[in-house]
């Protein structure tokens, strides 16, 4: 009903603005005879009274979109007065002409023959012409016009956006704006109110409002923790919103983001724990948790100890997975000592928030009560430095170690050492009073140190062990005699040559060193044995650093005369009480160059021949080694030479008996010889290699002869293959021996087996092969049966 009323409307304002403008353009030509007016929206039979001037007088028509009569609607009418007799034909072209458009040829009504969209549409250009009928002349100029579709109100808005998301902090001010919502519609929004929106709420009220011209969405303060999300329906209606205007509704789906405006707090406050006092460091000993409405980074607290922990033997640290504070032990408790603790545990928000006066807090109390546990024994120290001299005797006591029980029923303690410190056992502990005591005697130059654990164990419970480390250090005593630092060889140049030798010269430095380490240091005391302090080829000098210098009496020394001094010297340390011990110098006197670089130091250098150096005399002796090496490898590759091991046609087998200490394999042994070569004549096709060689060239045989199977020939097949092997080229230069175990068909000396001799009247007695062993028991029996059928 709305919508007929509207187009009943639009209707007839149109065809008042007609009847009351008849000119609303002007023409395109002008022409000399007449006139043409064009009427729109008029009926037929109505005429417009007002004249114009000569030619086309042109105004826009008009048609409402959506018109659905019956019959096609009227657009408007096409009229020249040149014309009398009725003789004028009106003609449409352009746009819809014949389609959208027709034109009655003699009345020029134009109508529209279908159903018009604006929206698709909204206007279209159109050629008009008038002709006569009878002589088909143009009676006016062609001329466009234009025909309109007007608007009706048969668009709803739409939003073309949504659904719509939006996200807004909580408790943000009233009238904070969260988001803007906008429709359109395909309506003329020149013509009339059918593109006018106007934005309301369908639903979301009270919490958002919407502005009806922008549809800009605000919000009404409101708390996240009491609702999150919402859903707004937004309406958009044309026709500024008035009765019978079309609408169209969209929905927002709106966020509140959280804030920071609620503060942590306990579950309870108080809380109550039971803790052993063997709890280990850094174990859990009892949890809280302060409760936080807001989520994410705004939930999350930290935890802190603010009252009753002095000592500091408690933390708390936060559990970023549980957000829970996690109470720990930093120190060990001790029941003996305080049996429990009353603590004040706060817990903060890490992250502020700048509208508030802070971050939020809140507090709690925790109790905690020590419970009693079976300690192990606590030794008076974790470390003991004891001191020993190493002479000392044996079962000397070194120090003592105390432990105690803890716990108050005062368990007694028993003190052992841990062996595995100790592998060589040089120390003993009273397992009653800790007391150490020297087992084996200690030697400072040795080990200076020793580390030794000591345990100590509840007799009423074992498995209370408590350990200790005991550093034993070993004082040292003057106990070693200091001695030469090296063992010193010194040398001079004989008959004194200018620049090599004078008298004082300083023939050699000597030093001494001394295991002991005494607390004021080294002084070493140097002096010749009484028996040389007259000699009169050396003397020594002291040179204030614990060394001393050897220095020659003169510069006669002769190597015909003697060849080599010995020094012998005392050398006594500074210790309580001293000890001194001898050390020889050794002397040589040796041949030395002009310059007096030393090149002998022996007699037989002495007696050499003139210009023969010490160096050519070792090359040759190098020399003569070399050639004798030489000559007995020589004669060692001429003995060990391979000999030819078959024996000459011309020698007799009888006399020529070569013996071999390898007794083979036996049967087993079928890898040294190939056998089979002999073994069945019969199957033998074609050419077997040497097995004693692997020739470089492979030597190409010739077809076997193939004997029958009673036609054996084992003579004439070892000669062909002899034959074969002497024009082998590959073949070694020597022949090698091979075993075949075919023996042949036959000979005419008869068998010489001795196991045929059981019928010969021979009385021998074959009881001993029973004691060879079990490979010759059988053969005995065999021989003793025989003995015993023929007495039988």
């Amino acid at each position: 009903m709305d919508l007929w009323l509207s187009l009943l409307l639009v209707w007839i304002t149109c065809v008042l603005s007609v009847s009351m403008t008849p000119i609303i353009g002007q023409s395109k030509s002008t022409q000399t005879g007449g006139s043409a007016v064009v009427a729109s929206g008029v009926g037929e039979g109505q005429r417009l009274l007002s004249r114009a001037k000569r030619g086309w007088v042109w105004n826009q028509m008009f048609v409402l979109e959506e018109f659905s009569g019956p019959d096609p609607i009227l657009v408007g009418r096409l009229h020249t007065d040149k014309v009398e007799n009725d003789t004028a034909r009106y003609s449409l072209s352009g746009e819809g002409a014949g389609t959208i458009f027709a034109i009655n040829e003699k009345t020029g009504d134009i109508h529209a023959m279908k159903r018009l969209d604006r929206e698709e549409k909204a206007e279209y250009t159109l050629t008009a012409k008038v002709t006569n009928a009878i002589t088909g002349q143009l009676l006016e100029p062609m001329t466009e016009f234009i025909i309109k579709v007007q608007d009706i109100n048969d668009n709803a808005p739409k939003f073309t956006e949504g659904p719509y998301h939006a996200a807004v902090e909580e408790m943000s001010a009233v009238g904070t704006s969260v988001i803007t919502v906008t429709a359109t519609d395909a309506d003329d929004p020149v013509y009339g109110n059918s593109a006018k929106l106007v934005y309301s709420i369908l639903e979301g009220q009270p919490y958002f409002s919407v502005d009806p011209n922008s549809g800009k969405i605000a919000l009404h303060g409101m708390d996240r923790e009491m609702r999150e999300d919402y859903q707004v329906v937004i309406q958009a209606k044309d026709m500024g919103g008035h009765m019978g205007g079309l609408s169209g509704t969209t929905t927002v789906s709106i966020t509140l983001q959280d804030i920071n405006d609620n503060p942590p707090k306990f579950s309870k406050s108080l809380y109550e724990f039971v803790i052993p006092e063997d709890l280990p460091l850094g174990k859990e000993g009892g949890k809280v948790k302060a409760n936080d409405r807001d989520i994410g980074e705004n939930a999350k607290s930290t935890y802190s100890i603010i009252e009753g922990d002095d000592q500091g033997v408690f933390e708390i640290i936060t559990n970023a997975t549980t957000q829970e504070g996690i109470l720990q032990l930093r120190k060990p408790l001790d029941y003996e000592s305080k049996r429990n603790y009353t603590l004040k545990v706060e817990a903060t928000n890490i992250r502020s928030e700048p509208r508030s006066n802070g971050p939020f807090k809140d507090t709690a109390t925790v109790k905690i009560v020590v419970e009693d546990s079976d300690e192990p024994p606590v030794f008076s120290k974790p470390m003991y430095l004891l001191e020993v001299d190493e002479n000392a005797p044996i079962n000397k006591i070194i120090g003592t170690v105390t432990a105690r029980d803890p716990d108050a029923t005062g368990s007694p303690i028993r003190y052992f050492i841990d062996r595995h410190t100790d592998l060589e056992r040089q120390f003993n502990i009273n397992v009653d009073n800790g007391r150490i005591t020297l087992a084996k005697p200690l030697d400072r130059e040795t080990d200076m140190w020793h580390n030794i654990t000591v345990t100590a164990t509840e007799v009423r419970n074992h498995s209370q062990i408590s350990r200790a480390v005991v550093a034993i250090r070993v004082m040292d005593i003057n106990d070693n005699a200091p001695e030469f630092a090296t063992e010193y060889e010194a040398f001079l140049c004989e008959n004194g040559k200018p620049g090599q030798v004078r008298k004082e010269d300083v023939i050699q430095t000597v030093s001494a060193v001394d295991k002991d380490d005494p607390i004021q240091g080294h002084y070493f005391d140097y002096r010749l044995v009484p028996e040389m302090l007259n000699n009169p080829n050396f003397t020594i000098k002291n040179n204030q650093d614990n060394s001393i210098s050897v220095l020659a009496k003169h510069d006669t020394f002769r190597r015909q005369k003697q060849e080599m001094y010995f020094l012998p010297i005392i050398v006594t340390d500074n210790g309580n009480p001293p000890m001194s011990s001898t050390n020889t110098l050794t002397i040589r006197v040796c041949g030395c160059s002009k310059d007096g670089i030393v090149q002998s130091c022996n007699v037989e250098a002495y007696v050499l021949p003139i210009g023969l150096s010490m160096g050519a005399l070792i090359a040759i002796l190098a020399c003569i080694i070399l050639l004798l090496v030489i000559v007995v490898l020589f004669v060692t590759l001429r003995r060990h030479k391979n000999e030819p091991l078959i024996i000459k046609d011309d020698e007799d087998v009888r006399e020529n008996i070569i013996r071999y200490d390898d007794e083979g394999g036996g049967e087993e042994d079928t890898e040294a010889f190939d056998i089979a070569t002999l073994q069945n004549p019969d199957g033998i096709n074609g050419y077997l290699p040497r097995k004693d060689i692997k020739p470089d060239l492979q030597f190409m045989p010739r077809a076997g002869q193939h004997s029958g199977p009673n036609g054996v020939d084992v003579d004439e097949f070892i000669n062909v293959r002899l034959h074969e092997a002497d024009n082998d080229p590959t073949a070694p230069p020597y022949d090698s021996i091979q075993i075949y175990g075919y023996e042949g068909r036959g000979s005419i000396a008869g068998s010489l087996s001795s196991l045929e001799t059981a019928s010969s009247d021979s009385d021998q007695n074959y009881d001993y092969l029973r004691e060879w062993g079990p490979r010759f028991r059988r053969l005995g029996e065999l021989y003793s049966v025989g003995e015993s059928d023929r007495e039988t």
